[in-house]
C-alpha cells in the first residue's frame, strides 16, 4: 500500500526548542521534519503539531511551527487524548433548519454521513519511545492508518528510539523515511510540484 496525498494528514510531535539539543542526531531529526512539512504544504496535506508542557520544554521552533496549521499544547504524553484525534476526524456537522421530523417520511432528506476525511497519519517526531510511540499507538487503537517516519524521529538515546520502531513495527504501523514519504505523494515526475519537492531533498 502507498500513501496518497488526498488521504494523508501530517502529525509532528514535540520538535521543541528546549528538547532537542539532547536528541540524538536531532539537527538531522529537525531538518528531515521541516522537509515534511514544507512539503505538506506544497501538496495541501493538513499538518498539525504538538507541544508537550510547553511552559518547560518551550515552543517549536519558529520555521516549523510556521509549517504546522495548528499547533495542540499538551501535558499527556499520547497526544490522541488532548484533542489530537478530534482534530484529525472532526465530527459530521450538524443540520440545521427545520424540523425534518415533522415531516411525512418520504419527505424527509436522509441524514449526511461522516465525511470519510484523511485516515492516513504520518506521524514524525520525539521522543520516539514516549510521546510519539504513545501517540502512534492510540491513533492505531482508534483505526487510523499510521506510518511513523523514522529519520524524522529520535530519543536521547539511540538504544530508546530503535526500541520504540521494533514496537511500533510489531503493531503493525509502516515505517518509512522521508524521502519515501514524499515520493509516494509525488508518485511521478510528471507531477506539478515535482521540482519544488524534488528541490527540498537536494
Amino acid at each position: 500500500m502507498l500513501l496518497d496525498d488526498s488521504e494523508s494528514q501530517l502529525v509532528l510531535v514535540d520538535y521543541q526548542e528546549k528538547l532537542m539539543p539532547a536528541i540524538f542526531d536531532g539537527p538531522a531529526v529537525l531538518a528531515n521534519a521541516l522537509r515534511l512539512a514544507q512539503a505538506a504544504q506544497i501538496l495541501d496535506v493538513p499538518v498539525w503539531g504538538t507541544e508537550q508542557n510547553p511552559s518547560k520544554l518551550g515552543p517549536f521552533p519558529a520555521d516549523l511551527r510556521q509549517a504546522c496549521g495548528t499547533v495542540l499544547p499538551k501535558m499527556l504524553f499520547s497526544a490522541a487524548e488532548e484533542g489530537l484525534i478530534e482534530a484529525l476526524r472532526p465530527p459530521a456537522p450538524v443540520r440545521t433548519g427545520g424540523n425534518a421530523r415533522s415531516l411525512p417520511k418520504h419527505l424527509q432528506k436522509p441524514q449526511q454521513a461522516a465525511p470519510a476525511g484523511r485516515g492516513s497519519i504520518v506521524l514524525a517526531g520525539c521522543e520516539a519511545h514516549i510521546c510519539l510511540l504513545q501517540t502512534a499507538l492510540e491513533l492505531v487503537e482508534d483505526e487510523f492508518d499510521v506510518w511513523v517516519v523514522t529519520d524524522a524521529c529520535g530519543s536521547r538515546t539511540e538504544r530508546n528510539r530503535d526500541a520504540a520502531f521494533d514496537r511500533l513495527a510489531g503493531a503493525g504501523v509502516e515505517l518509512v523515511t522521508t524521502e519515501m514519504v514524499i515520493f509516494e505523494w509525488l508518485r511521478s515526475a510528471e507531477h506539478p510540484d515535482f521540482k519544488a519537492l524534488q528541490a527540498l531533498i537536494k
